[in-house]
């Protein structure tokens, strides 16, 4: 595979050409989204579900994977991206959970470039730089200023993203669903035993010098979770 300096050069390249075509061949000439038969092959896009970037277009498993390009037509490509008078509804995750359960991970796989992600531990990490577990409680209001903001954005569905995800713990349910009503979220819960966060921050290297505090952060959780 040749190396892009750009996406335009990716889609203008002689391998994206043959790899659309060959989708076309295989796949017929029916948008993928709507239905709708497109009457001339030039009008057919291929759409990644992973967005083309610079830093993964020379990557095929990205950029010339069958399984991450759709075959659409225009309007389902533009309601898509939200271009031209089409307003996708937007959507809003709140994410809850014991501590180190996963839900960073979970978003990070169901996420999609250009989404709002408001997580307390990443707006610690962009005030202080300093590594994940590291929270000065000197910056808390700042961090939770923040954090505010971006949930009244949220709430008022400020800003172009179309999906927004909240992280927290959120073991009160009262205050949880409160949240989740005034923000118009679906409730996500990522489930583990406090066994299984305990082996996490056993594995977790990062956690080396913390592993007490942490546990009595599982150990509050818990004590103070009601579903």
């Amino acid at each position: 595979m040749a190396k892009f300096k750009t996406l335009q050069d990716f889609y203008k390249s002689k391998e994206w050409r043959i790899f659309r075509m060959s989708l076309i061949a295989e796949r017929g000439n029916k948008c993928q989204r709507c239905g709708k038969i497109i009457a001339r092959s030039i009008d057919i896009i291929g759409h990644h579900k992973i967005e083309l970037t610079p830093e993964n277009v020379n990557d095929a498993t990205i950029s010339l994977n069958p399984d991450n390009v759709d075959l659409v037509c225009f309007d389902c490509h533009n309601q898509e991206h939200g271009r031209f008078g089409y307003q996708k509804p937007k959507s809003v995750f709140l994410v809850y959970g014991p501590p180190l359960a996963g839900k960073k991970t979970f978003v990070r796989q169901q996420m999609k470039r250009g989404d709002l992600i408001v997580d307390m531990d990443r707006l610690y990490v962009a005030v202080s730089m300093l590594p994940d577990f590291d929270k000065p409680d000197n910056l808390f209001s700042n961090v939770i200023g923040v954090h505010n903001l971006l949930i009244d954005n949220i709430k008022t569905r400020m800003g172009k993203w179309a999906n927004a995800w909240v992280i927290g713990g959120y073991a009160d349910k009262f205050k949880r669903e409160r949240l989740a009503d005034e923000l118009g979220a679906e409730l996500i819960y990522i489930e583990a035993s406090r066994e299984e966060c305990y082996a996490r921050i056993e594995a977790d290297e990062r956690l080396q010098y913390r592993k007490a505090e942490w546990r009595g952060y599982v150990d509050k959780w818990f004590e103070q979770y009601r579903e």
